[in-house]
């Protein structure tokens, strides 16, 4: 098998049907250095289980997924979600903590679309700064950045009403940089002909929490959120948006993060040997 790169990080959404331990175990076996975890299977196995195995692989730990889903009104829907980022926040320190040397404490947040029956755009981004305002203190008090994700257009009414890098930085903007930050995904950034400015502003203000790299590939299935591909399989120029990465000084992980049901229909093992080979190939000569 190929030899990873050292920056390689697989985010357990590529390996979906694992349980924390068998996702640990496939990372580990193909000589990956680095994991980032989903709160689902983190809260199957307990939290105090989930650190110890991060602990005793000695692997970084590059991300938690995931959390948001806050732009409904002022209600008890809206109170739950905040009550629940504020757990998800106090896991991220505590799985991040256990990881070895260079892992990030970073909260991926997917904030959430249009509530049903709204047609209010800016107001929906407006409690999605509100909740961020609402969240930072908690944040910064356990060490934890809020690593706001922009997602593709197409996504805008039902998962998020972030679609731009700069609608990212606008909220992020009003707070420290170690405590709100972007994540940079380029399955939901390749399409943007600014793209690569809004990279590099994202490097100036130091935001960029997380660097994630999957393809695109059209036609796209029923269900666009598996839509995602093994990089280099698709259409998207990982050189251009690695090198932008790079050249804001980003030394993090880069996850790869596979949402399709046929690669959740593969065996692990041979996810990850894929997931290593596309990634050798399409992302790995643009990383320093």
């Amino acid at each position: 098998m190929t030899t990873p790169h050292p920056r390689l990080s697989i985010n357990q959404a590529t390996l979906q049907r694992t349980t924390v331990r068998e996702a640990i175990d496939a990372v580990t076996a193909a000589g990956i250095q680095a994991i980032g975890l989903w709160r689902q299977q983190v809260q199957d196995a307990g939290l105090d289980e989930s650190a110890r195995m991060i602990a005793d692989s000695g692997l970084r730990y590059s991300t938690h997924c995931r959390g948001g889903w806050f732009t409904a009104e002022e209600g008890p829907v809206r109170v739950t979600a905040l009550d629940d980022n504020r757990r998800a926040i106090d896991e991220t320190a505590v799985l991040a903590a256990a990881g070895a040397e260079g892992s990030r404490a970073a909260l991926v947040l997917v904030v959430g679309g249009l509530p049903e029956g709204s047609r209010d755009l800016v107001g929906a981004r407006e409690r999605v700064r509100d909740a961020v305002a609402r969240l930072a203190p908690h944040a910064e008090a356990q060490g934890v950045q809020l690593a706001l994700e922009p997602l593709h257009p197409m996504y805008a009414s039902d998962r998020s009403v972030l679609s731009t890098l700069d609608q990212a930085l606008d909220i992020a903007a009003d707070f420290d940089p170690a405590v709100v930050g972007v994540t940079v995904d380029t399955i939901h950034l390749w399409w943007d002909p600014e793209v690569t400015r809004k990279i590099a502003r994202a490097g100036r203000e130091g935001r960029i929490a997380s660097y994630q790299v999957c393809d695109w590939k059209t036609p796209l299935p029923a269900d666009n959120l598996l839509a995602r591909q093994y990089p280099g399989d698709g259409v998207i120029d990982f050189e251009t948006m690695t090198r932008a990465v790079e050249a804001t000084g980003y030394t993090g992980d880069v996850e790869v993060e596979l949402l399709n049901q046929e690669i959740w229909d593969t065996p692990p093992a041979e996810v990850v040997r894929r997931t290593v080979e596309g990634f050798q190939r399409a992302v790995a000569p643009f990383l320093g």
